[in-house]
């Protein structure tokens, strides 16, 4: 009698968890991401008036102003990694031998469901990797794809960098 009533519970509680996961509407959950446009760095001085000057020198006729040395920052882009549900590219902009920004120029978006899944994969990605300042991160589970294919740009790009 004991073992039928745990059979009883067993099955109760299998069919409870299907029913659960089966109902559970993730399109609710969705968050859209957008990819932030590449960024270019330009390296040119400014005149005396602050707007960009070819050298670095003022218009003042007969004196040379220089404008003070900022950090300098770089773009490098990855190599597009191309995965079974589409391309992906990582950009990195480097200011002082670390990498402080990164952007993903290219990733799958054909339908809602790459849409739904790289809304939460790629910002991750994005911030394990400036916290880490490497490709040593950990992928996301449920966007294996796309985390192997952010990797391999990524790794791409650092290479591009010598970081």
């Amino acid at each position: 009698m004991i073992g039928v009533r745990r059979i009883s519970y067993w099955i109760l509680s299998t069919v409870s968890a299907v029913v659960l996961l089966v109902g559970f509407d993730a399109s609710r959950h969705a968050v859209t991401v957008t990819a932030v446009p590449p960024v270019s760095s330009v390296a040119s001085g400014t005149t005396s008036s602050g707007t960009p000057g070819p050298s670095g020198t003022s218009g003042t006729a007969g004196t040379t102003k220089k404008s003070p040395k900022k950090p300098s920052t770089s773009t490098v882009t990855g190599t597009v990694a191309q995965t079974q549900w589409g391309p992906v590219q990582v950009q990195l902009t480097i200011g002082g031998g670390a990498i402080t920004k990164v952007s993903v120029v290219q990733y799958p978006n054909g339908n809602s469901r790459d849409a739904q899944i790289n809304s939460y994969a790629l910002p991750i990605l994005v911030k394990e990797t400036t916290a880490q300042q490497s490709a040593s991160i950990d992928m996301v589970s449920g966007a294996t794809v796309t985390s192997t294919g952010y990797l391999q740009s990524l790794q791409s790009a650092i290479d591009q960098a010598n970081l």
